[in-house]
C-alpha cells in the first residue's frame, strides 16, 4: 500500500503539478487561417492629405492599386507563382509615374534619377538585388534576373546595367524616369538646402511627400513566399547613396517558414536595424502573430528614435501586416475571401 501511494505522488508530481506539459512548453502559436493564396502591396508610407481637395489624387492612387491587386489575384487564383505575381505587379507600380520608382522616381543632387529593387524567395532564401541604376527601364525584373541567372545577390551601377543588357532586360534613356512633379520637388529642396546652408534630403523639407518606394509580397497555391522591394531613394542624395530598398534583410526579406517583408521609409533606419529580417526573426522566436511583430517594430524600435516608414508582410498562411508610424501608406491585400485597398489609418 505505501508503495502504491508514492507511485501515485510521483505520477502526481510529473504529470498533475507540471505547469506545462513538454508539448506546450515548445510549440509556437500558429494563425488561425491558413489562406490558399494571398498578396499585400505597398506604394509608399508618407504624409498624405485626406480632405476634399485631395480626393481625386487620392481616387487616382486607390485606382491603381486596385489594378495592382488584379494583376497579382489573376496569377496567384490560376495556379501561377507568387515570383511571377510579385515581379509583374511591381512593374506596373514601376510603369507608374505616381510612386517613386521607375517612371516618376526622385532625383539626385545632380538631377538623375538612380533605382533600386530588390527581389527574395521564401523557398531556399535566394535573392536578387541591383542598386544606383539609371537606364533600366524595370529594375524588379533586373533583381528576378540576378537572382536566377547569377551567383551574385547586389549588382550596382554600370556593372548591374551591363548585366540587364545581357539578360535582354529593356535598357532606357534616363530621360525616361522623369516626371515634372519629382524635378519640381528637387528644386524645392535644393532651394532649401542653399539656404539653410546643409545638405537637405527630401524627407528633411516637408511632411508632404504624396508618393513612395513600391513592394508586394504574394503567397502561392504551392506555399511559397516572394517579396520584392523598388525605389528612386531619397530627393536630393549625394554621392550613390543606396537605402534599404536593395538590400535583403533590411528593407527585403522572404521566408516560407515566417513571413515575407517589403518595407517603405528612410532607408539608413531600416539598414540600421536589419528590420525586414527581424520581422522574420519574431515570429521565429516569439509568439507574437505577423500583425503583432510589425506594429512592435515600426511603431515601437522606429517610432522610438523617430524614425518614419512602415512595412508589408504576409505569414506563411497568408496573414497580413500592413503598420506603418506616418499619416499614410497606400496598401492594399487580398486572398479568395478578402479585397481592400486603403490610404489612411482606419
Amino acid at each position: 500500500m505505501r508503495f502504491q501511494f508514492l507511485t501515485f505522488i510521483l505520477l502526481f508530481a510529473l504529470l498533475g503539478c507540471n505547469p506545462k506539459t513538454k508539448d506546450e512548453s515548445t510549440k509556437k502559436s500558429k494563425p488561425a487561417e491558413k489562406h490558399k493564396y494571398a498578396m499585400v502591396i505597398h506604394g509608399g508610407a508618407g504624409y498624405m492629405n485626406d480632405n476634399p481637395a485631395s480626393k481625386k489624387a487620392n481616387d487616382l492612387y486607390l485606382a491603381v492599386l486596385d489594378s495592382v491587386l488584379t494583376i497579382g489575384e489573376t496569377i496567384l487564383k490560376n495556379g501561377g507563382t507568387s515570383m511571377d505575381a510579385v515581379v509583374e505587379c511591381i512593374s506596373f507600380m514601376e510603369d507608374k509615374p505616381i510612386f517613386n520608382a521607375g517612371k516618376g522616381a526622385v532625383f539626385n543632387h545632380e538631377g538623375e534619377n538612380e533605382l533600386d529593387a530588390s527581389i527574395m524567395k521564401g523557398d531556399d532564401l535566394n535573392a536578387g538585388a541591383v542598386a544606383g541604376v539609371k537606364t533600366i527601364k524595370n529594375p524588379i525584373k533586373a533583381a528576378k534576373e540576378v537572382l536566377f541567372n547569377s551567383r551574385h545577390v547586389l549588382l550596382t551601377g554600370q556593372g548591374a546595367q551591363d548585366f540587364a543588357k545581357i539578360q535582354n532586360i529593356e535598357l532606357v534613356d534616363n530621360n525616361y524616369f522623369y516626371s515634372k512633379k519629382s524635378f519640381d520637388y528637387l528644386q524645392q529642396v535644393l532651394k532649401e538646402e542653399k539656404s539653410s546652408g546643409k545638405h537637405s534630403l527630401g524627407a528633411e523639407v516637408e511632411k508632404t511627400k504624396k508618393h513612395g518606394t513600391v513592394g508586394c509580397v504574394a503567397l502561392d497555391m504551392q506555399g511559397n513566399i516572394v517579396a520584392g522591394t523598388s525605389t528612386g531613394g531619397l530627393t536630393n542624395k549625394k554621392f550613390n547613396r543606396v537605402g534599404d530598398s536593395p538590400i535583403i534583410g533590411a528593407g527585403t526579406y522572404a521566408n516560407n517558414k515566417t513571413c515575407g517583408v517589403s518595407c517603405t521609409g528612410v532607408g539608413e533606419f531600416f539598414m540600421r536595424y536589419a528590420i525586414a529580417h527581424e520581422m522574420s526573426s519574431i515570429l521565429d522566436h516569439t509568439d507574437l502573430n505577423v500583425e503583432q511583430a510589425a506594429e512592435k517594430l515600426i511603431n515601437g524600435t522606429l517610432k522610438n528614435i523617430d524614425a518614419a516608414g512602415g512595412l508589408i508582410a504576409l505569414d506563411y498562411a497568408g496573414n497580413a501586416a500592413m503598420s506603418f508610424n506616418t499619416t499614410s501608406m497606400l496598401r492594399g491585400y487580398i486572398n479568395p475571401d478578402v479585397r481592400y485597398v486603403k490610404i489612411f489609418k482606419d
